[in-house]
């Protein structure tokens, strides 16, 4: 299906799996622990606990949903879509905090096999159907989750896949201690407790990375560093940083170009790696690029370089004589030097006496000033 573009029409779509998914979760969690009783099954009971979190899980998407969807602000430039982030890592520590209830309670009761209840055939049913609930939840979860580029909702697709797969451990469960293993039920509940608290510590790791602001997959930087070195005007690339926030990427590019080229021409290319890196690649939300005259990464770091305000009285020291007739001058800085055009009318360029003075002048202010690497004269008709 095609991915959706615009961002309230994507967050209209997150919000309403959210809801779906909360709706059937509230049902399942009923139904489950209602029935768990009535059947006296530990494991069928710890699954609804299971669905119970699924739904707490449903809310904190709506909630993050909502926060994460208003626009940036003087306080937030990014935007608003950590909120997101945030939310997961609390999904995820509370999953592990419910695993770890569960199994402290199963291992109690486990102590005395003897007090342990016996579960019926109507727990071996509702587990069926909670299987194909589940089932049909994540898979209509997971397509939402594709089409927004939500990886908070693709988790908790995969937080609705985690309680069909425990379902399916529940029923094996009932079905072995009806087979008579009366401890299979307790085993088959730690086994989904064990389950939850692995989806919670995976789901806690992966928003820690995206809140230090980890680099994208190497492949992906990879196909990013490609794309821009294909783009006509850039030379190379001496920097290039990426970070995660909520479904977008933001990218920190140093490009370099040719260094006699004009500011806006520098500028130009810098904008055409943006826009093509944006269009490229949809998680993509912002680049910003720094444009470079030369890969300055390798250079030991140097004194203050000299301003254009230096040049200037430079200039007006060593061209004393032309000071009034120079129309203009440019800096190019380069391995840690400086280069200086300066330009002049025609006219004097006609002149031999005045040209072998400012030959001379030129020569003496690059010997001079040691930041000077070379000084060219140009004339303007």
């Amino acid at each position: 299906m095609a991915e959706v573009s615009d961002a309230a029409k994507s967050d209209k779509l997150k919000a309403r799996a959210s809801y779906v998914g909360a709706a059937i979760n509230v049902l399942q969690t009923l139904i489950k622990i209602g029935f768990g009783i009535l059947g006296q099954s530990a494991a069928l009971i710890a699954d609804g606990i299971h669905s119970l979190s699924d739904l707490l899980s449903d809310l904190l998407v709506i909630i993050a949903v909502r926060l994460g969807s208003r626009e940036a602000d003087h306080d937030h430039p990014y935007g608003h879509r950590r909120f997101e982030t945030i939310a997961t890592v609390i999904l995820g520590g509370s999953l592990i905090a419910i695993g770890g209830v569960i199994i402290w309670s199963v291992m109690e009761r486990m102590a005395g096999p003897e007090r342990l209840p016996v579960p019926n055939v109507l727990s071996l049913g509702v587990a069926t159907l909670s299987i194909l609930i589940n089932e049909w939840l994540y898979q209509y979860t997971k397509r939402i989750a594709k089409k927004t580029r939500s990886k908070l909702l693709l988790a908790n697709a995969w937080h609705q896949r985690s309680d069909a797969i425990s379902s399916l451990v529940v029923l094996f469960g009932i079905g072995a201690v009806m087979m008579g293993y009366p401890l299979a039920d307790g085993v088959a509940a730690v086994v989904v407790a064990l389950m939850v608290a692995k989806i919670g510590l995976n789901l806690v790791f992966q928003s820690i990375k995206e809140l230090v602001d980890t680099s994208l997959p190497p492949a992906l930087v990879a196909e990013i560093r490609t794309a821009i070195h294909a783009i006509d005007g850039v030379e190379g690339i001496h920097l290039l940083r990426t970070r995660q926030m909520g479904e977008d990427a933001l990218i920190d590019a140093h490009i370099v170009v040719d260094p006699r080229i004009t500011v806006s021409e520098g500028h130009m290319i810098g904008d055409i790696v943006r826009d093509d890196l944006i269009r490229r690649f949809d998680d993509v939300m912002d680049v910003l690029v720094h444009v470079d005259p030369e890969d300055d990464e390798s250079l030991q770091e140097q004194s203050k370089p000299l301003s254009r305000g230096d040049v200037q009285r430079l200039l007006d020291h060593y061209l004393v004589d032309f000071k009034r007739v120079i129309e203009d001058f440019r800096i190019h800085y380069l391995d840690g030097q400086i280069e200086v055009e300066v330009i002049l009318p025609f006219a004097i360029s006609e002149q031999p006496q005045q040209l072998e003075k400012i030959r001379k002048q030129c020569k003496l202010m690059r010997v001079e000033v040691k930041k000077i690497d070379n000084v060219f004269v140009f004339f303007k008709d």
